[in-house]
């Protein structure tokens, strides 16, 4: 046979089962997902935060900190639960390949370039709570900004876990303008050291 004929025939195979995997994985995270609010409260906080630093007056601005105050607890208090019950997901299923590209079975084929998305998510989890319950009288900017970035590293990492580091990266940029690296500068340093320590070297 054509070695043209057969290599295409492997690419596509590759895809197939690249695109299958991927399809398991979105649905495995959702069924975690599903109980929760979670991606709404971070739209209903995003949008907030938005419209706080649009106002120039403090005294236009507090109103709304004020509001977005109980959507903030409740999503800390909803990906905990979520944190805790993904933490019981099967290991094999939840492992995720540090590769830049999505290659079928590269965290089993390379099990050392990969990492457990359980982890990930507790880490995210302690993240979120550490920002929503920081010292009280820290400014609602300073608290907004950190659970922004806290908010943005877990959903790349959600990306992560669904298709590729590369497509997680792509996608923060094209909704955000933000690279990886610019989350991991933001965030916490407990959490960017946690997070850091759960990937290969």
């Amino acid at each position: 046979m054509d070695i043209l004929v057969i290599a295409a025939i492997v690419a596509i195979a590759a895809l197939v089962t690249r695109r299958q995997q991927e399809r398991q994985r979105i649905v495995l995270l959702a069924s975690y997902l599903g109980p929760f609010q979670i991606e709404k409260l971070m739209a209903t906080l995003s949008e907030g935060y938005m419209r706080a630093l649009g106002e120039s007056d403090p005294e236009r601005q507090q109103p709304i900190w004020d509001h977005l105050r109980s959507s903030e607890l409740a999503l800390c208090a909803q990906f905990e639960q979520f944190a805790t019950r993904f933490a019981g997901a099967d290991a094999e299923r939840t492992r995720v390949s540090t590769l830049a590209w999505a290659i079928p079975w590269a965290d089993r084929l390379f099990p050392a370039a990969s990492f457990d998305a359980r982890k990930a998510m507790a880490i995210h989890a302690r993240g979120i709570h550490r920002a929503v319950h920081a010292d009280p009288d820290e400014p609602s900017k300073r608290r907004a900004f950190r659970l922004s970035a806290e908010m943005f590293l877990m959903q790349h990492t959600c990306h992560w876990f669904c298709k590729s580091k590369a497509v997680a990266s792509a996608r923060m940029w094209v909704r955000h303008q933000t690279r990886y690296e610019q989350l991991l500068d933001a965030v916490a340093p407990d959490t960017a050291r946690a997070y850091r320590a759960l990937l290969p070297a």
